[in-house]
């Protein structure tokens, strides 16, 4: 049966997208690509989010992780409750309700002519995936790339295939808490990575996603090694409700971080949460 498309919306309303091809990324974890049924999608910046509708349970916003040759919108979504589940399990031909993109992009132009680094922690790669993308489709723009990625264990690794293809434009290192005994890469958590990375600390330009803890120590080492606050980007995740700054749920310091982030530079992060900076 067609499914009717509202003949207006408001920002509040959903717009129906057809999902058109799901791939299991871990146990728990889905990367979903979704058409629009009426029209196209809209323009999407790499860091923006989705505030994604399983019809009759709930909404969530969810970080776009791409976006395909046909315009069809890609999110990777992690199973960890009634909302994110019931999304993760819908199967091609399914319909979820979107409303968006909501928030701030990564300002990966300021980069340009510098050293790139990209960190990410567990699901924290899924937002950074079209950055990452971005760059690669255009080297010469930056002095050198650097991706450091960690997860819990191997199992829990995102895009390994894409992992391997990125290694052809990037310098990439990969590293897991807790090793099986097929693993060859390195062990340990995210942070450590930073030591041995190879960057110019005074131009260098660091975009991170992870969970909090992760990037707080990563956040330190990255001052450790001389990198200005300002030229620090995180994507803070906080929950929200409306998506649009009326519900309040996400404040953050004087922002609303579906309105104002979710990208910050760390030097606004660190005067609002009274965090020393080095």
């Amino acid at each position: 049966m067609a499914v009717a498309e509202p003949t207006t919306h408001g920002v509040m309303a959903p717009v129906t997208y057809r999902v058109t091809d799901r791939v299991q990324e871990t146990a728990d974890t889905f990367t979903l690509s979704l058409a629009a049924l009426h029209g196209e999608a809209p323009p999407i910046e790499p860091g923006q989010f989705m505030m994604v509708y399983a019809f009759g349970v709930g909404e969530v916003p969810i970080s776009v992780s791409g976006v395909t040759d046909q315009g069809e919108v890609v999110l990777t979504v992690r199973a960890v409750g009634a909302v994110s589940g019931a999304i993760c399990a819908a199967q091609p031909g399914g319909t979820l309700g979107l409303r968006g993109p909501f928030g701030s992009s990564w300002p990966l132009a300021a980069a340009h002519g510098a050293d790139l680094l990209v960190i990410a922690g567990g699901i924290g790669l899924a937002p950074l995936r079209m950055l990452v993308r971005q760059a690669l489709s255009a080297p010469e723009r930056f002095a050198s790339f650097t991706l450091l990625y960690g997860a819990r264990a191997p199992a829990d690794l995102l895009y390994t295939a894409e992992l391997e293809r990125w290694r052809s434009g990037a310098s990439v290192a990969v590293t897991v808490d807790v090793a099986d005994s097929d693993w060859r890469g390195h062990v340990g958590v995210v942070p450590k990575l930073i030591g041995a990375a190879r960057f110019d600390s005074a131009r260098a330009h660091a975009f991170l996603c992870g969970p909090e803890v992760m990037m707080d120590f990563t956040v330190q080492a990255l001052q450790g090694r001389g990198i200005d606050s300002q030229r620090i980007h995180l994507s803070m995740e906080r929950h929200m409700d409306c998506g649009v700054g009326l519900c309040g749920h996400c404040q953050l310091g004087p922002t609303l971080i579906c309105r104002d982030g979710p990208v910050y530079s760390h030097a606004q992060i660190a005067r609002w949460m009274g965090v020393r900076e080095l």
